[in-house]
C-alpha cells in the first residue's frame, strides 16, 4: 500500500468536499458536511482517499440516510447501524461519506478523532507509524485500535472536548 502525506492531497480533498456540499444542499440534505480521515490533517500519511463525514441532527437521520440512498452506492453495509450509514462518493479520488446523527458514539469516533490528531504533532507521527508499519491485512485493524486507544487516552484533552 502506497501512502503520501496529506498535503499531497488536501487541494483535491477540498474540492470534493465543496462539490459535495453544493450537491447535498442542492439535494434538500440535512447536515453539516466535514472533512475528516488522514486528508484532513497537516503531516498526516494517507493512502490519497477522501473520508467524509456529515452530521445530522437525530430527528433528521433517517430521512438523510433516505435521501443519500438515491444519491449514492451504499458501501460496508455490515457496519450499517442505527447511528451509521455508508456511502461511496464518486469524485477524483476514492471517497467515502459516513453519516451519524449528532451526539452519538459514532459521531463522536469521527468528530472526536480528528480534532485530536489535528491539535497534537505527536498523535500524528504515532497515527502515521500505525500506518505505515501495519501489513495490509493488519491495516484497518491495527488503525481501529489507535483510535479507540487515543479516544479512551485523551477523554479530557480539550480538542477532544465534545462540540455538541
Amino acid at each position: 500500500m502506497e501512502l503520501a502525506r496529506s498535503e499531497r492531497f488536501r487541494p483535491q480533498a477540498e474540492q470534493i468536499l465543496r462539490e459535495q456540499r453544493t450537491r447535498l444542499r442542492k439535494a434538500g440534505v440535512p447536515g453539516a458536511l466535514e472533512l475528516v480521515g488522514g486528508s484532513s490533517v497537516d503531516g498526516a500519511m494517507t493512502k490519497g482517499d477522501v473520508d467524509l463525514h456529515l452530521r445530522v441532527e437525530p430527528a433528521q437521520f433517517e430521512s438523510a440516510v433516505a435521501r443519500l440512498l438515491g444519491m449514492f452506492a451504499v458501501v460496508h453495509p455490515e457496519i450499517w447501524c442505527a447511528t451509521l450509514a455508508t456511502f461511496e462518493v464518486p469524485a477524483d479520488l476514492p471517497t467515502g461519506l459516513a453519516v451519524t446523527p449528532i451526539g452519538t458514539e459514532h459521531d463522536e469516533r469521527f468528530s472526536r478523532m480528528w480534532r485530536l490528531l489535528a491539535a497534537d504533532p505527536g498523535l500524528v507521527a504515532e497515527y502515521n507509524s500505525v500506518k505505515t508499519d501495519a501489513t495490509a491485512a493488519e491495516y484497518e485493524n491495527r488503525k481501529s485500535e489507535f483510535f479507540d486507544g487515543v479516544l479512551d487516552r485523551w477523554a479530557e484533552h480539550p480538542s477532544g472536548k465534545s462540540t455538541l
